[in-house]
């Protein structure tokens, strides 16, 4: 994770539709915990895609995770760094595998699966760290982040089972 980008750097992806799409259409340029921003916004496009049926949901997170590695690996380059933290839209896609098995659950388990994925995407315990480590471009910038919605999926599916 790299610190604040320059008014330059800001200016350079805002000019282009994949710097929009890796700043997380602006909620990446929020001054306080960008990530956590990311991951807040990313909730609302969730509201539509928690309606579609398994399959759709699957294929929409591909497309959002092919569309990240694109728009992250283009962004990145644009602006010479690895990984900003005003880059966002790994969180998106991240904060929707987390929220897999939840579509239609109760309202505690939508929180749970936000808390579970911003633990598991800051303290990056195997295999989310070596992701974050070892890999590079727009596949380094968005890995982590699914590894980590993996991860707090599993565990909420894990819970809901155990509760219900």
């Amino acid at each position: 994770m790299n610190d604040a980008l320059s008014r330059e750097q800001r200016r350079a992806l805002l000019a282009h539709a994949d710097g929009w799409i890796a700043l997380g259409f602006g909620s990446g340029l929020s001054p306080w915990a960008p990530g956590t921003a990311g991951s807040l916004a990313a909730l609302l496009p969730w509201l539509a895609l928690r309606t579609l049926p398994l399959p759709l949901y699957l294929l929409a997170l591909a497309l959002a995770f092919a569309l990240g590695v694109w728009a992250c690996g283009r962004a990145a380059r644009r602006v010479r760094l690895h990984d900003p933290g005003a880059f966002v839209f790994d969180e998106f896609v991240g904060q929707w595998t987390a929220l897999l098995f939840v579509a239609r659950g109760p309202w505690w388990a939508v929180l749970s699966a936000f808390a579970l994925f911003r633990l598991f995407d800051v303290w990056k315990p195997f295999p989310v760290g070596w992701a974050d480590r070892r890999l590079r471009g727009g596949l380094g910038v968005m890995a982590d982040d699914v590894l980590a919605g993996l991860m707090a999926a599993a565990v909420l599916a894990l819970a809901l089972r155990v509760l219900a």
